[in-house]
């Protein structure tokens, strides 16, 4: 079992920016492909970054490429989000993700959950 444990979020101003941590125990974490996703009230649960085990491959969704950007450190077991020049539509719960194998952009692919961290941008 695998346990998510996200930090890192809160307000910020529009233009602004916040760094994401998700940290796992549990499992051995290279063993893990890792993504982002978040869900704003009322709309589906959104992709935003994966990141394969070793790292050294990142995707991100349209909406946040080349202002986001995804990393892990497979030596203290966490992925961070890095998100830059923040937009109101940024808002949202982000949700740190995890699967065995393959790294994929589709939520119901991911096998673990972390609770959730809250991102308010203000215009």
């Amino acid at each position: 079992q695998v346990q998510l444990v996200e930090s890192g979020g809160g307000l910020v101003q529009a233009g602004g920016s916040l760094r994401l941590s998700c940290e796992a125990t549990g499992r051995t974490f290279s063993s893990l492909s890792m993504g982002w996703f978040r869900q704003a009230p009322g709309k589906e649960r959104e992709f935003v970054a994966r990141v394969i085990r070793s790292g050294g491959i990142t995707a991100y969704g349209d909406s946040v490429t080349g202002r986001f950007t995804i990393s892990r450190d497979n030596a203290k077991n966490t992925v961070y989000l890095q998100m830059t020049s923040l937009k109101p539509e940024d808002t949202a719960v982000y949700y740190c993700a995890a699967k065995l194998g393959l790294s994929y952009s589709d939520a119901k692919l991911y096998d673990y959950w972390g609770q959730g961290t809250q991102v308010t941008v203000s215009s």
